[in-house]
């Protein structure tokens, strides 16, 4: 009777996340395909707004203008880039300290000749 308190917790539709593994490449390739999209509709706004400006001032049809041309690089980039590999702490093994050390005598070592 004490297990069945601790089954109503979580009821979750999704299974419980309990190792520190990489989305999967399906999950990456559909964010990097959603960020190409943002951008890439940025740069159409943007083209569409430079040539709406370009009557009013040339300055910021300009800047339009250059924002419409150096995003498909960026996007491009950005999507080919996959998210960065965790710096993982690996608990390593490390053995104790002696419990004695040999301290060492003065800098000039001892010579016995026989």
């Amino acid at each position: 009777m004490a297990s069945s308190q601790f089954t109503s917790r979580h009821d979750h539709s999704e299974p419980l996340l309990i190792t520190e593994a990489e989305p999967s490449q399906a999950d990456q390739h559909a964010a990097r395909k959603r960020r190409y999209s943002i951008t890439m509709a940025i740069r159409g706004t943007s083209l569409v707004v430079a040539a709406l400006t370009a009557q009013y001032s040339l300055w910021l049809m300009a800047v339009f203008a250059v924002l419409g041309t150096i995003l498909p690089w960026i996007a491009v980039v950005m999507a080919n880039d996959r998210p960065p590999k965790r710096k993982l702490d690996v608990n390593r093994y490390t053995p104790p300290a002696p419990d004695r050390i040999l301290e060492s005598g003065s800098s000039r070592a001892r010579v016995i000749d026989m």
